[in-house]
């Protein structure tokens, strides 16, 4: 059975250049607004400063190197690789990549050497713009790779005998040179790298096309409209009367990439950067500048929470919290709400890079005539101009509410891997999307998440999901835990059978209560609330926090590794 999308259809796009579909709309003006503001210096961007900058640059790189340039043209087979922390001239520079249809590979900022000449090989990039703090690790994964010192340039600010992209920007504008334009881009044409797990393996270059974003974009309007054809949003006490949003989610990763250098150009908002995640000065600035919408991942949910109940912060001017990248538990989604006045609901959807950035959005009660009615813990319906399977492991299709692993089909789904010719065939198959992660789809077409088809146990034949245990031990009602994490351990009845065992972080009251009394709790509670095959034979134990990638997804293995090298399984 394939399931279609209850929004309104995405209407026929012409292929352009994504930097025409935001900024050359005939049917709106791009109008004036404080565009970025940086959180640490309080240095402001205008909206109409940041699209001549972002013009000027694409100049600058077009330039000869004799004009202080860097001759990038579509036909020498660049890929320049952007490393570093948000900051203003990170989007600008992303702007002017575009404009010249020159693509970009999104290197992590949180990149060790290994890693870093990982994606610096795999992408194979050609010239590397990056902050200068992270210059000394540059310059040594270029050497290592092959990658000549002079292609390595400084994002923003300023190292003696380096350019920088911002000199390349003066030096332009001091010589009057006649701006470039706007390249031509086909449907397939490619924007940007951006790096991945996929649905399994090592990490991947996800390829994303011009195409891939006006689609996305599109998308993004529909649902819009059609939420504003039911339902009013209050306007934002700021100073400009526009949303004014905390942009800490990182510009490397999809989520934070599209929000804030694509979709936050759809209509006027503010974004206040912050280089990096931290909470206590999170809630500092939201008073300070008003934040006015919050996209969070669940990895700093609660550290804010943390944060914002021990300084008494003033939070009444958030309007609008967003969840994305990974799971967000229906408890702490709800404690997440509870910080706001009024307890705004925390609106929650599911992407990966291979879907651009998203596939289902949890819709307003207000949408679709009222027959889709809210539940906790789903991951909403299927966003415009998508369509989806549910698949078992026959391949055959499930039934309603059967989990199985989704399959998606749609303009937002991406071309493929880089330079990775069997993952592409792998997972994109017959113009759908495996995307390796296990869903149910209920009666009224929401979307619950069950689980990675590479993190699903087998206990004595039957699928054991992590995330269904974590959920009910999450819903233990004496609040004992923080946070937990279920992965499977050596202990099954045979050599490559794995048993759930159980990672907690301890709240306040269950360090008074003792780990001791925690466990037996807690085992009771989910021996009453789950069939045996699922109970947690592996055992519990208490750790400080949960590993977590920088976007919020639980690094399982890394808790397996740990565990395998103090129980190693014995050799017969």
């Amino acid at each position: 059975m394939t399931i279609k999308s209850m929004f309104p259809p995405v209407p026929p796009l012409t292929p352009t250049n994504v930097h025409n579909f935001l900024f050359r709309r005939p049917d709106q003006p791009f109008a004036n607004y404080t565009l970025h503001i940086d959180a640490v210096t309080g240095k402001k961007r205008s909206s109409h400063e940041f699209l001549e900058r972002a013009y000027d640059g694409a100049t600058a790189l077009a330039s000869p190197p004799s004009e202080g340039g860097l001759g990038l043209e579509p036909e020498t087979g660049e890929m320049v690789g952007i490393l570093s922390p948000n900051c203003m001239d990170y989007i600008a520079l992303v702007h002017s990549l575009l404009i010249l249809t020159t693509p970009f590979a999104l290197l992590s900022s949180y990149s060790t050497p290994f890693e870093l000449k990982h994606a610096i090989r795999l992408s194979k990039a050609t010239r590397i713009f990056v902050d200068p703090k992270l210059l000394p690790l540059a310059l040594q994964c270029a050497q290592e790779c092959g990658l000549s010192s002079d292609r390595i340039y400084i994002l923003e600010g300023h190292v003696k005998g380096r350019k920088s992209y911002g000199e390349m920007i003066d030096k332009v504008r001091k010589r009057g040179a006649p701006r470039v334009p706007v390249r031509s881009a086909g449907k397939d044409t490619i924007a940007y790298l951006i790096f991945s797990s996929g649905t399994s393996g090592l990490p991947k270059a996800v390829m994303i096309s011009h195409g891939n974003l006006c689609f996305a974009l599109a998308q993004y309007v529909v649902v819009t409209k059609s939420v504003l054809d039911v339902y009013t949003p209050p306007t934002p006490k700021t100073p400009e009367g526009i949303p004014v949003v905390l942009a800490f989610l990182p510009f490397y990763h999809t989520f934070g990439l599209h929000m804030f250098a694509f979709r936050g150009f759809v209509a006027p908002a503010t974004a206040v950067i912050l280089p990096r995640w931290n909470a206590e000065f999170a809630v500092k600035i939201i008073p300070k500048y008003r934040i006015s919408h919050f996209l969070l991942v669940p990895s700093v949910v609660q550290p804010l929470l943390d944060a914002s109940r021990s300084k008494n912060f003033d939070l009444s001017s958030l309007l609008g919290l967003g969840s994305g990248a990974a799971y967000l538990p229906p408890q702490l989604a709800e404690e997440l709400s509870q910080i706001t006045p009024g307890g705004v609901e925390v609106t929650e959807g599911y992407g990966m890079s291979e879907t651009t950035v998203a596939a289902t959005v949890k819709p307003r009660p207000e949408l679709f005539g009222g027959r889709v009615k809210p539940q906790p813990g789903t991951a909403g319906v299927l966003l415009p101009g998508l369509e989806a399977r549910i698949v078992r492991e026959d391949g055959s299709d499930a039934d309603t509410n059967e989990p199985g692993e989704l399959h998606l089909r749609g303009g937002n789904i991406v071309l493929g891997y880089w330079d990775n010719e069997k993952a592409t065939r792998e997972t994109f198959v017959d113009g759908w999307l495996k995307t390796g992660d296990r869903f149910r789809v209920n009666e009224d077409g929401l979307f619950f998440f069950e689980d990675r088809v590479k993190d699903t146990l087998k206990v004595s034949g039957m699928q054991v999901s992590p995330t269904e245990i974590e959920g009910v031990l999450l819903h233990q009602p004496d609040k004992l835990i923080l946070d937990v994490a279920v992965a499977g351990v050596n202990g099954g009845r045979t050599s490559d059978e794995k048993v759930p065992r159980a990672w907690i972080v301890l709240s306040k009251y269950g360090r008074k209560r003792g780990k001791d009394a925690v466990f037996k709790t807690l085992e009771a509670w989910s021996q009453e609330h789950l069939s045996k095959y699922k109970w947690l034979r592996g055992g519990f134990e208490v750790v400080r926090e949960i590993p977590k990638s920088p976007t919020g997804k639980v690094l399982r293995r890394e808790l397996q590794d740990r565990y395998e090298k103090r129980h190693p399984r014995a050799k017969l």
